[in-house]
């Protein structure tokens, strides 16, 4: 099934000890790439991204966690006691010295680097799994709206690739007067050049084969509709695995077989057909940059 790269979720929770916001985004990105905005919780963040592993594949995932804990007996505050000896006795000194008392306020005391860590007491078991159904909640519905939006998008560029195969079949069509119009035009040369002067049958006969042989396009119309035909097996709705990449990479090789038929023809008609598959063409490539 396509998915796209883009979707969004938010997501509020309760718990017993705290209540915590989750918010998911979801962008295109070549790889799968996790961003986490949030306070420190440790292994719950690995946690939480292998979660996003096992469910997606690529895309520029952006976490951010809110928290808010009701029970205040969950933080450990630790006083380096060494270092506030030292800084008080340092004050006692001064105001000695000076004559006069010099006071910290308890504001300037949290200000001093290493003098006092506030740090909440690691999660519980209960409290880590609590986190990872709240995220997988969050997350799932990310992936709803990318099932959605790729369902749409997989339906765009079966349209364009429908679109291109009646291109080619014109080409097809097309392609088998070729030889005649180069003939054509390879007499008109001669005439031209010989100032009318008959020009031997089997000479312009092998000189038109030789041209008919160079300006060919039969093998690059296969090709052609063999890249044609795989992107549909790609588009299938049984395919479990992304196709991104894959459909980008055909799409480009679908891009240079058109080009070298335009560059081999000798048939305005065919170059517009070719100027039109083209034009599809640009559509899927702006199209699959969004596919996962």
């Amino acid at each position: 099934m396509i998915q796209s790269m883009t979707g969004f979720s938010e997501k509020r929770f309760h718990s017993r000890n705290f209540s915590a916001k989750i918010s998911i985004k979801s962008l295109n990105h070549r790889y799968l790439d996790w961003i986490y905005n949030g306070p420190q919780v440790g292994e719950v963040e690995f946690r939480l991204r292998n979660i996003c592993q096992r469910k997606l594949r690529r895309g520029r995932i952006e976490v951010f966690l809110e928290m808010n804990f009701f029970n205040h007996a969950n933080w450990d505050i630790k006083i380096n006691n060494d270092l506030l000896e030292k800084v008080f006795s340092s004050l006692e000194k001064t105001s000695s010295r000076l004559g006069k008392t010099i006071s910290i306020s308890v504001e300037n005391l949290f200000r001093i680097p290493q003098a006092v860590t506030i740090r909440r007491k690691d999660f519980s078991e209960e409290e880590k799994v609590f986190l990872e159904k709240g995220f997988e909640k969050t997350l799932e519905e990310v992936i709803k709206q990318r099932r959605r939006e790729g369902k749409e998008t997989g339906k765009a560029i079966r349209g364009n690739v429908q679109n291109i195969k009646q291109a080619v079949k014109r080409v097809e069509k097309l392609a088998k007067g070729q030889p005649l119009l180069i003939r054509e035009k390879l007499e008109q040369r001669l005439r031209e050049l010989t100032n009318d002067i008959p020009y031997p049958e089997d000479r312009l006969i092998e000189e038109a084969a030789f041209y008919a042989q160079k300006y060919d396009i039969a093998e690059e119309i296969v090709r052609l509709k063999s890249h044609l035909n795989y992107v549909q097996e790609l588009l299938l709705p049984q395919k479990k695995e992304p196709v991104g990449r894959k459909l980008d990479f055909i799409s480009q090789e679908i891009y240079r077989e058109t080009n070298t038929i335009g560059s081999k023809s000798q048939d305005l008609e065919i170059t517009k057909e070719c100027l039109a598959i083209k034009g599809e063409l640009e559509s899927i490539r702006q199209q699959v940059q969004n596919i996962e």
